[in-house]
């Protein structure tokens, strides 16, 4: 295996692109010693490993950890790991198929379609107040407070309990990190207790006094008979909130990087909005991926390649990878905001493909028609760093002028 896979470097979270072409050049699946995974570099196997039933988010619904030859968890891991492992995102058939589909009744494509004029003119007010302003952190001014605000909208959380939110789902996403340590742990399972218990008293206020949100719409489900427990309940809304935040605020302020470094690029989104955004939202998606990896465990001998991989192993799918293959896309390393053809993987595939995407790009649109439509001479104000992190890809700040 190519030794520039080096997911700490901060050579390589600059720009691990060429990383993945040297990946795929060398072969379908390579094995990483340092995280003990399989790492799948193509568009081709990413995509059928997503679908493939040979594989999953958990093994516990057909082995225990012994009988599958892995450890179990760290007991004071606990609270994280109940609160994780009970969201359909890590569950499988039967119990995904029921959860999703008991959340899909409640996040309906008119439910998310309704949220729109909330979520433009939100996007709206946010850009005016950054232009009055002169510029400033387009990470913490734009690309945060508008999705959470949303999720936060969706769920029914009180406005003067949403700045909780983010800290609380920064230190849970930090166990999804490569080898993540004790320190990362700690805090991970320190938010999970306190956002866990706040869930709770809010879902037991909604049970008394429902209302029109998804909160009191998913208690609904499980009074008419579909078994939904607490537990599922609050593990779902943490989930919602955590996925559907932490990607869209990386591809925000990922993707207006990108335009700033193709001044080309970003001059043709400017002259024709209306046209291009809906294939900008995408092609952002595509270009720097804000989730970089999905894993998945092998629970029957698969092979891929050539490459037996066998039951027990845990594969990384590199979606960043997939996203850059030149078999699927003409020139991947090049951005192309009219790019037509584009079956970027940035949303997964498969029983795991985010139901969240509609939501997202509506947001993601908004933010960008906004930013183009008030601040048509937006600039970088000072080269951003990159946060530490390899699977969710991002800046620590995105300082701009207008």
């Amino acid at each position: 295996m190519d030794t520039a896979f080096t997911p700490s470097a901060p050579e390589f979270l600059a720009d691990p692109y060429p990383a993945y072409a040297a990946l795929r050049e060398a072969g379908r699946a390579h094995y990483y010693a340092p995280s003990d995974q399989w790492l799948i570099p193509h568009h081709a196997d990413v995509s059928a490993l997503l679908r493939d039933r040979r594989l999953g988010r958990t093994y516990l619904h057909r082995f225990t950890h012994e009988e599958f030859g892995r450890q179990a968890p760290p007991p004071e891991h606990e609270p994280f790991h109940v609160l994780n492992d009970n969201g359909m995102l890590d569950l499988e058939a039967p119990t995904h198929t029921r959860i999703r589909r008991l959340v899909a009744k409640a996040f309906t494509p008119r439910t998310v379609e309704r949220l729109r004029p909330y979520v433009e003119e939100l996007a709206d007010r946010l850009v005016r107040d950054l232009v009055a302003d002169g510029g400033g952190n387009l990470a913490a001014r734009i690309a945060e407070p508008l999705p959470v605000a949303v999720i936060a909208q969706m769920l029914g959380i009180p406005a003067s309990d949403r700045p909780r939110l983010r800290p609380w789902s920064a230190d849970i996403c930090g166990m999804y990190e490569l080898n993540p340590g004790e320190e990362t742990a700690a805090r991970a399972v320190r938010a999970s207790l306190e956002f866990s218990a706040y869930l709770r008293e809010l879902i037991q206020f909604r049970r008394k006094d429902p209302g029109d949100d998804l909160i009191s719409g998913l208690i609904a489900a499980h009074e008419d008979g579909e078994s939904l427990s607490e537990q599922e309940m609050i593990s779902t809304c943490v989930l919602l909130l955590n996925a559907g935040h932490e990607a869209t605020v990386n591809a925000t302020v990922n993707g207006w990087y990108a335009l700033f470094r193709d001044p080309g690029q970003l001059a043709a989104l400017r002259a024709d909005p209306e046209r291009l955004v809906p294939t900008a939202v995408e092609e952002l998606l595509r270009y720097d991926t804000p989730l970089q990896l999905f894993e998945r465990w092998v629970l029957e001998d698969i092979e891929v390649g050539g490459v037996r991989i066998p039951r027990g192993a845990e594969v990384a799918l590199l979606f960043g990878s997939a996203n850059h293959d030149p078999a699927v896309f003409d020139a991947p390393a090049k951005l192309d905001i009219a790019r037509a053809d584009n079956p970027h993987i940035s949303f997964s595939a498969g029983i795991h493909y985010c139901i969240g995407a509609p939501l997202a790009r509506i947001e993601l649109a908004a933010s960008l028609g906004a930013l183009l439509r008030r601040a048509p001479g937006l600039g970088l104000a000072a080269e951003p760093g990159r946060r530490p992190n390899f699977v969710m890809r991002g800046l620590t700040e995105l300082l701009v002028e207008v």
